[in-house]
């Protein structure tokens, strides 16, 4: 079995599990986190766990799995943010890179400008989420930050593609931990993972990267977490990737300055007004998960949900029983009458019904995109474009969508369900339940879906013979001596 598949039941028990340890703890934390009770105190100082475990963690001990999952997740972040540089938004922040006038140090991803390791960062980061088809760890892309972070840090020392992908492997490490103790902190906070997570992630992973001793890592931690930033208000604008690029830019700056003696709380994460209380405030909170650093590895036993569409994760289902019931109606579409969409609570609160002004919003709207698959099938990367947007067939049946929240539905961690219900005009009706999405752990994806993903991206920004050099190198980024030609292969020419 793939291990993977252990992903969604081990989620469900560790939200039960934090809850009721909390309960019979008495722990509760008040608004305010003043004067609040607090879990039980950790033996060691949480930032310190996580600096130990950055400064002791050796990649030739970690098992041959963890490596190939994070090279499948390299491979798909690269790809992914070679297209996401072809967007508007990175466009723009591109220019302010450009205006910046930094030193030229490092290649920016997609594009001819170089600049300084933290510019560079920031303009990597916001390319990786600009299409949301950024791979999910746990709760969202809470990883999104690491890799655009690693890689100018990476060309400035001269590191070696495997010390990136072990620096990668104790970002998603480092992330799993912190968002397991909290695995609320997002649904119900309203925060965006990617923002408050992925920062300190990146953070953790550069440190690494830059070999920090572990009073330096557990500083550059400590500083990043009071770098955390991101709410889900911005969903569907062109904040929400910007929420990915300010963190990737904070963890090199906070691994930078940690270097130089730069510090920060001991207690940065359990201490009063800590991260915890801060975004995590009235949430169950454990600890726990701190302590199997080293013992288990989460990108393994949980792994993480690789996109086949290029929109928020929580429509996916959606998109997939639309197909579905597509090839059902055949020639009846035309008959179409009404079409009702049932998610779970958590993920009503992310997706809508109102049809997108701009790309960024049609990435959540549940009527564009149900609409797009019934009427053209698989909403791949031309889906969310602007001419797109325009089409009338699908604005005509975008406006027959309505949806609502089913508390019957699964909002364990990593799971999305959705049903479906088509009513024609003569009041027959069609109904497709879909649990699990294409890429999700319960239906990873192949290789050739892999390779036919990163191509698709690829080749948004550059061509397909450099595509194909880019892919063939990634491919075997555990294997490679050095970055070589790769830097300029990710260049826009």
């Amino acid at each position: 079995m793939n291990p993977q598949d252990k992903a969604f039941g081990i989620d469900r028990r560790l939200v039960l599990g934090s809850a009721a340890a909390l309960a019979l703890a008495g722990t509760s934390m008040t608004a305010s986190g003043e004067g609040a009770k607090s879990p039980p105190a950790p033996s060691k100082r949480l930032r310190q766990k996580l600096a130990d475990f950055v400064v002791g963690f050796d990649p030739k001990t970690v098992p041959a799995e963890v490596v190939a999952r994070a090279r499948v997740a390299f491979i798909d972040s690269i790809g992914v943010a070679v297209a996401g540089a072809h967007e508007e938004v990175s466009h723009i922040v591109a220019e302010m890179v450009r205006a910046e006038g930094s030193l030229p140090q490092c290649t920016v991803i997609g594009q001819s400008l170089r600049a300084s390791p933290q510019l560079a960062a920031l303009a990597n980061g916001v390319a990786n989420h600009a299409m949301d088809y950024d791979f999910t760890f746990l709760n969202g892309q809470s990883v999104a930050p690491v890799i655009p972070a690693l890689l100018p840090v990476a060309e400035t020392l001269g590191a070696t593609p495997a010390d990136v992908l072990g620096a990668f492997i104790v970002g998603c490490e480092v992330a799993a931990r912190i968002n397991r103790s909290s695995l609320r902190m997002g649904n119900e906070g309203g925060w965006h993972i990617t923002g408050i997570i992925g920062n300190v992630a990146a953070a953790a992973a550069c440190a690494k990267l830059m070999k920090l001793n572990a009073d330096q890592v557990a500083n550059a931690i400590g500083t990043a977490v009071s770098l955390s930033a991101g709410i889900a208000v911005n969903y569907g604008t062109m904040s929400k990737p910007l929420h990915c690029g300010n963190a990737a830019r904070n963890g090199v700056m906070a691994a930078a300055l940690a270097s130089k003696g730069f510090t920060s709380h001991v207690a940065a994460f359990e201490g009063n007004n800590g991260f915890y209380a801060s975004f995590g405030r009235a949430l169950p909170t454990d600890f726990s998960p701190f302590d199997d650093l080293n013992k288990r590895w989460d990108l393994v036993e949980i792994g993480f949900q690789t996109k086949y569409y290029p929109c928020g994760g929580r429509g996916h289902t959606a998109i997939e029983a639309a197909l579905m019931l597509r090839d059902k109606l055949g020639s009846r579409l035309g008959e179409i009458s009404n079409i009702h969409c049932l998610v779970s609570p958590s993920s009503a609160k992310r997706i809508n019904t109102n049809y997108p002004g701009d790309v960024e919003a049609a990435k959540f709207s549940a009527a564009y995109v149900i609409a797009y698959s019934l009427v053209h099938g698989i909403p791949k990367i031309k889906a969310f474009t602007p001419e797109a947007l325009k089409d009338e067939r699908t604005r005509a049946m975008a406006k027959l969508v309505t949806a609502g929240a089913d508390a019957s539905l699964s909002d364990g961690f990593g799971e999305s369900p959705a049903i479906l219900r088509i009513t024609l005009k003569d009041k027959q009706t069609f109904e497709q339940r879909r649990d699990y999405a294409t890429g999700s752990a319960k239906i990873p994806f192949t290789p050739a879906q892999l390779e036919e993903k990163f191509m698709d991206c690829a080749t948004q920004t550059v061509s397909a013979d450099t595509a194909r050099k880019l892919f063939a190198f990634v491919r075997t980024i555990n294997e490679q001596p050095s970055f070589g030609e790769f830097w300029a292969l990710i260049r826009k020419a």
